[in-house]
């Protein structure tokens, strides 16, 4: 028989922590009787707490609101400028490097280009280090100020000691990400699919926010998805699900970048997009020839919507979400022109009652929600341990 865990007043005191210094985050700024009310936390404990992040800086006083009768009471906020988080996008055509204080706002960034077809690991592993030292330096931060660098890449993220990833079109075969980064930089680095990152920036600060049951599907030249259940997002037993890219929509159908035929990818990725269209992709420039294919039209676009709306409706009818997020450069781009054909196709392949149930929108966090959301993995990791204890092992 399996004991259950002995917790310590410690690890209480820890757990009740971080419930109220995410209550703050997400539903501040709040007075401490607010604060009260919300988590369930008896006033002596919240005054305790709200004191002890006060004097270490976390918190800090944003106002005061009158009360009934009394003095009036100080309104409390999470300290943007307490420390930063780096997030990275590491996408077929660019590393995308960005700076961000705890409210997520955008401090600095930097971008190197990547030739499609070119995706060495070193040469990635260099961008990643050479723009966390760009953005520190354009955005005025010491490293000291750093909380982490959370990074997105395309495939599948084995966790573990060395963070190994499986990306087949990038010609990654378990690379050991997480210990060349180490080996590089002295940060907390946190590394996770970065369909994945986007799909918990959007739940957190976009479109997906206040849906318990979502998809968040990214569309680039690949095509990835991050499945939300009861608010948690389900990674399966090998932290794989949400491949929705490698889902099969036509049998014995066009070979995809991972080897496999009939790939949702290969119909809907934006270099398949511009393939079928007969526009060569080996040396174009896929965001400007995806936007100029959609202003002047092609038969291919309406060919498109409706694979889209083919793949959508398997998740509508498997999953029963409550909402589905389209975002993703070239799924922004899709969306923009084309989401009316994406919901009709959807529509028309779905069961009526779970498609009436599910809404069809575009994200709002737009190309670097991918960043942003590899550095909420740097923010969760703040909200959930002790913010000053954290701070100490960065420095």
């Amino acid at each position: 028989m399996v004991r259950p865990e002995r917790r310590t007043v410690r690890d209480v005191r820890k757990g009740n922590q971080s419930m109220l210094l995410r209550t703050l985050y997400f539903d501040g700024p709040a007075s401490r009787n607010e604060l009260t009310r919300l988590t369930g936390l008896s006033a002596a404990t919240v005054s305790s707490m709200t004191g002890d992040l006060l004097a270490e800086n976390v918190v800090v006083e944003a106002g005061h609101v009158e009360s009934d009768g009394g003095r009036p009471r100080v309104i409390l906020r999470v300290n943007p400028v307490y420390g930063y988080a780096i997030g990275v996008d590491v996408a077929d055509t660019h590393v995308r490097v960005e700076l961000f204080d705890l409210e997520m706002n955008e401090k600095a960034k930097v971008e190197y280009a990547l030739r499609p077809a070119r995706h060495d690991i070193e040469l990635v592993v260099r961008h990643i280090l050479a723009g966390i030292d760009v953005v520190l330096a354009d955005g005025g931060v010491s490293a000291g100020q750093v909380l982490g660098v959370g990074v997105g890449v395309p495939g599948i993220v084995e966790r573990g000691g060395d963070v190994l990833v499986h990306a087949k079109t990038f010609g990654w075969d378990g690379v050991p990400l997480g210990a060349m980064m180490r080996a590089g930089t002295t940060f907390p680095v946190f590394i996770d699919n970065g369909a994945k990152t986007m799909g918990q920036a959007e739940l957190w600060f976009g479109a997906g926010r206040g849906a318990g049951d979502a998809v968040i599907v990214l569309i680039g030249s690949g095509v990835g998805a991050t499945v939300v259940t009861d608010g948690t997002t389900f990674r399966g037993v090998s932290s794989s699900a949400g491949e929705l890219g490698h889902t099969k929509i036509v049998v014995n159908g066009r070979t995809c970048r991972c080897g496999g035929r009939g790939c949702l990818e290969a119909y809907v990725g934006a270099e398949a997009i511009l393939d079928r269209a007969g526009i060569p992709t080996r040396t174009a420039d896929w965001q400007a020839e995806l936007a100029g294919l959609l202003e002047t039209g092609s038969p291919v676009l309406a060919e498109t919507a409706a694979y889209l709306g083919v793949g959508l409706s398997n998740l509508i009818n498997l999953i029963n979400p409550e909402r589905i997020v389209i975002g993703g450069w070239a799924g922004l781009l899709l969306g923009r022109h084309l989401l009316a054909e994406i919901r009709a196709a959807s529509a028309d392949n779905s069961l009526a009652q779970p498609y009436a149930a599910t809404s069809i929108v575009l994200g709002r966090l737009g190309p670097d929600a991918v960043a942003l959301g590899a550095a909420t993995l740097v923010l969760e990791k703040f909200l959930t341990a002790h913010p000053a204890a954290q701070v100490s092992a960065a420095r």
